[in-house]
């Protein structure tokens, strides 16, 4: 009777202990950092239930918009009015600890250099099968990364990789051709949303795997699916259950991880040895990462990327090559379509200057209009938000934030902000990057889409360089507006997409 008596009482204190926890963790702290918050001036909305708060959100979600480029308030209606009202930073409480959302670019400047302060939020259960290279690591093995990739993206490698460009943009454009030549007409309706997506995985797929091209095609198709699974992990209703538990979901995402590495594992020994041996002289990213490693390790006593580490940054070169590049141009071409002028005044500069003969990649520097046009597309559709994470009370600007507190940056309110960009910052007018990123608004730099500072996207040369190709190549052939099917609805789906596509009349020119 004493043994159960005292069993009874651990398990008692044990509950007691568990419910106390829990109304610490989901009441009294909350509460604590709302109050600190709100003692320094910070607007805080008042604490609900994370689906409360964004009701709002699914609600604008459920239908498409006008065609504008106002797209705020159907991405994030709640963020978009308290962002109106409040100038200072304000915090929003998604879950149970606020989101401080930050809105000056002096501040957003800070979060981006000081990069030990300001960390990306910990890769989670499912995250961690998708990608966990430079993009989602921080600290002295992010430097290390940083330092060891770099090499693989400086202008003159680009340079050796520009055939690669050159032929995937040209099958596709070979493609689109024979696609109107077999209709009935002279045009021909195409959701450009999944080609732009092939091409940037052919690409990268040419670009990292040069003397591996059908392995790196089976890659990218195995992180597309990969990136499929990912979203439905993080939209499924019962997320915060099934990115803990054994799922039928989890365990194939797992099967996919497993698969992608092996593919990869087996890639980079073949390499290692070719390259060691000095019988491989291929210039893709992949011998560039190795090269560079083995120089890191030689130089540092041994102290290089490991193989897993080789494995997450080949993984990222495919997310990160295709994904943001192929909405990029996707937007491009959506918005070109609604401003007619602005696609005849880039084709006209194109065949000025190159006619209808292949653009070489010093061509591609001298075409001011599309580069302009790109910047424009990238300043109203960026990719995606920057979130960060703060793990000690951390001083930022004039506020002290408490430990624990997200920080997020909407990219899409910022690059709109009137006072910044002007009286027209919600339409398309490339012509205010005429002299420029740094002239382009009030603050030099207020434009944050490839970010800013030593986290400044390593491979923003490799993105630009090819949808600078793509659209010269598309220009060359093609005229383009938007198909009647087409509806206008941006949407976040881990990255910034058209929700229901983006189909577009395509005509030979």
């Amino acid at each position: 009777m004493a043994i159960l008596a005292i069993t009874l009482l651990l398990l008692l204190q044990l509950a007691l202990f568990s419910s106390l926890r829990l109304v610490y963790v989901i009441w009294w702290r909350p509460k604590i950092t709302v109050k600190k918050l709100r003692k320094q001036g910070i607007h805080v909305l008042s604490y609900k239930l994370p689906h409360e708060n964004v009701k709002l959100t699914s609600e604008s979600k459920s239908k498409p918009m006008e065609l504008t480029h106002d797209i705020a308030p159907r991405l994030d209606p709640l963020l978009r009015e308290l962002a109106i009202t409040y100038k200072k930073p304000f915090a929003v409480c998604y879950g149970m600890i606020p989101t401080v959302i930050v809105l000056d670019p002096k501040l957003i400047r800070e979060i981006l250099t000081r990069i030990f302060d300001f960390q990306k939020p910990k890769v989670g259960p499912t995250m961690k099968f998708f990608l966990k290279g430079l993009a989602n690591i921080d600290g002295d093995k992010w430097a290390k990364h940083r330092k060891i990739i770099n090499p693989a993206f400086h202008i003159e490698k680009l340079k050796g990789m520009f055939p690669c460009f050159m032929a995937s943009c040209e099958e596709m454009v070979e493609k689109w051709g024979k696609l109107i030549d077999s209709g009935s007409g002279d045009s021909s309706e195409l959701d450009v949303l999944p080609e732009f997506q092939n091409l940037a995985g052919n690409v990268i797929s040419r670009a990292a795997f040069g003397s591996n091209l059908e392995e790196g095609k089976l890659l990218f198709s195995l992180q597309r699916k990969q990136g499929e699974l990912l979203l439905q992990s993080l939209i499924n209703l019962n997320s915060v259950w099934s990115r803990f538990l054994p799922s039928k979901l989890n365990k194939r995402m797992k099967q996919i991880h497993q698969e992608i590495r092996s593919l990869l594992q087996g890639i980079i020994d073949n390499r290692e040895k070719a390259v060691l041996s000095g019988n491989d002289d291929h210039n893709d990213l992949l011998n560039l990462l190795l090269r560079s490693n083995f120089n890191e390790i030689y130089q540092n006593k041994n102290i290089g990327m490991s193989r897993e580490d080789a494995i997450e940054e080949c993984k990222l070169f495919y997310f990160a090559g295709s994904e943001t590049t192929a909405n990029s141009l996707t937007w491009t071409m959506i918005v070109l379509s609604m401003h007619q002028n602005w696609q005849e005044r880039a084709r006209q500069e194109v065949l000025q200057l190159v006619g209808k003969s292949k653009p070489t990649f010093n061509d591609l520097n001298h075409l001011k209009t599309v580069n302009m046009i790109l910047l424009e597309v990238l300043r109203l559709y960026p990719p995606t938000s920057l979130v960060r994470s703060i793990y000690k009370e951390t001083k930022l600007g004039e506020y002290y934030l408490p430990a624990g507190v997200s920080l997020k940056v909407p990219l899409y309110l910022v690059q709109r902000d009137l006072e910044l960009w002007g009286e027209d910052a919600t339409e398309f007018n490339p012509e205010r990057f005429s002299d420029g990123i740094s002239k382009a608004a009030k603050d030099q730099s207020s434009f944050f889409a490839f970010g800013w500072g030593p986290r400044i996207c390593i491979g923003q040369n490799f993105a630009m360089l090819e949808a600078k190709l793509a659209l010269a190549l598309i220009l060359q052939h093609f005229s383009f507006e938007l198909s009647s099917t087409y509806r206008h609805a941006p949407g976040v789906a881990i990255t910034l997409q058209p929700q229901f596509g983006a189909q577009i009349i395509l005509r030979k020119i």
